[in-house]
């Protein structure tokens, strides 16, 4: 079930009503159900694969919280090669086969390996790694094993965030299910307001984006330099407003129940380098992979050639999460190069800005910081957005050769570009200028409720209402 789809606004307002009407003792239990109908309304078999994960999950918390030693170790692995076996199953099989074929035909062996034909189970990638957080967080002793079955698996599937994140922590969720949640018009008014900012990132800016793009990186080949330029500048925010809009969605319709997730996009494109960037983008994951993956290789911890391999693996092992491809084993490796260029050339940049008396002049040291992070992060988005390794190739080619002239598309680029500056005005002024204050919080009630009557009238003027699926639905 889509967000931006009249089915989802059918049933979230009857899941809103029937929660509020339900006596507190049964709240879990709506809530799981309408999680499990929201699931099913994809491909309703593939709840056999979350009860099952679930259900070892449940367990091995409970005795992994009475056990010590060696057993308990055992336990963990045990857990972590059930999550981690279906993921790979899923959406490793093929491209592990496929390499492995490719490799075999190499050395003189012709044959391959059989391909599977199971389709990747919708957000089995966030579920796995939200589950994982709870079983390591019990391991490490910082999480109370769940005893309520039926609590632990709203946890794992609770609706507004099961599909596409952000991936919660136990600590920050599981006790918000025991809070009885009263009815609160602040809750419901700022919830409602939030999801729709997220309707108009996602309908209005990265569906109607998404129209360019698709036509440019359909065939790459038979596009001018200026207009590939164009649509991989375009995709960046595409992307952006698709996920960012996403989790606004998922936070606001979360916040309508009296719940609260984890903010997880901060205005990453005005990020000043690309470890800022990191920090402001998929908050949730990128925290993940800190604290279970980065910290526990060592981190900082070791010399500073091993913690640049361990930045790098994090990255590439970021990058096959994103996707069973070699194109996104580049992304997360270029990511990583980027960072680890940054962590080398840290003392330079301080020099450099004073240098050229750019530290005298701190808006535009700013900006010039924001572009050319922007720039380089854009760049690596190819390897994300094109279909495969060649196509990615003929991209960068053909940007770089900065040839032909751009094409407009019937008004539609002049579309994508009304709803960037939007969006960037609003992000600008939220980051700069008096974080407190804007329009759409304004004492003033007629400024405040005509900002989302705008907001509102835009989203019915200028957005896409052709059911287009959230990107990171696919991961």
């Amino acid at each position: 079930m889509l967000f931006n789809s009249v089915q989802f606004i059918i049933f979230f307002i009857a899941v809103v009503t029937a929660f509020y009407l339900t006596p507190f003792k049964w709240r879990w239990l709506l809530l799981l159900a309408a999680s499990c109908y929201f699931y099913m309304a994809y491909i309703p078999v593939y709840i056999l694969i979350l009860a099952f994960t679930i259900t070892i999950d449940y367990f091995v918390g409970i005795y992994l919280e009475r056990t010590t030693g060696r057993a308990k170790k055992l336990l963990l692995v045990i857990s972590i090669l059930s999550n981690i076996g279906i993921l790979g199953f899923y959406k490793y099989y093929n491209f592990v086969a496929g390499n492995i074929s490719v490799l075999l035909n190499h050395v003189g062996y012709h044959g391959s390996i059989p391909l599977s034909h199971f389709i990747l189970p919708i957000g089995l990638s966030f579920h796995t790694f939200q589950a994982l957080s709870y079983i390591i967080e019990v391991y490490r002793g910082t999480q109370k094993a769940e005893r309520h079955f039926g609590i632990y698996a709203l946890y794992v599937m609770f609706f507004p965030q099961m599909v596409a994140g952000p991936i919660e922590r136990p600590q920050n969720i599981i006790y918000q299910f025991y809070e009885k949640q009263t009815l609160n018009v602040d809750n419901i008014s700022s919830g409602l307001k939030l999801m729709l900012r997220g309707f108009f990132k996602k309908l209005v800016v990265a569906d109607r984006i998404a129209i360019y793009v698709n036509a440019v990186y359909k065939a790459p080949l038979h596009h001018d330099g200026k207009t590939v330029l164009v649509a991989t500048f375009l995709f960046a925010f595409q992307i952006y407003c698709d996920f960012s809009g996403y989790s606004d969605i998922a936070l606001g319709a979360a916040r309508v129940l009296g719940f609260k997730l984890l903010t997880n996009f901060n205005q990453p494109y005005l990020a000043r380098n690309v470890s800022e960037f990191w920090k402001r983008w998929h908050i949730s994951l990128t925290t993940w992979f800190r604290d279970y993956l980065y910290i526990p290789m060592g981190g900082n911890r070791v010399t500073l050639p091993m913690a640049y391999f361990n930045l790098l693996v994090v990255f590439v092992i970021s990058g096959l999460w994103h996707g069973a491809s070699w194109n996104f084993v580049i992304w997360g490796a270029l990511n990583g190069f980027y960072l680890i260029f940054l962590r080398l050339t840290r003392k330079f940049w301080p020099v450099f800005f004073r240098v050229t008396y750019l530290d005298k002049i701190p808006v535009l040291k700013i900006m010039l910081q924001v572009m050319v992070t922007t720039l380089f992060i854009t760049i690596s988005w190819v390897f994300f957005r094109a279909n495969n390794f060649t196509e990615s190739v003929i991209v960068l080619k053909k940007i770089f050769s900065f040839s032909g002239t751009v094409w407009r598309g019937e008004y539609t680029l002049f579309y994508c570009i009304i709803g960037i500056l939007i969006l960037l005005a609003y992000e600008v002024k939220t980051e700069y200028f008096n974080k407190r204050f804007t329009v759409f919080n304004s004492s003033n009630s007629f400024i405040r409720n005509f900002s989302y009557g705008l907001l509102v009238i835009a989203i019915i003027m200028l957005g896409v209402f052709d059911g287009g699926q959230f990107i990171y639905f696919q991961f």
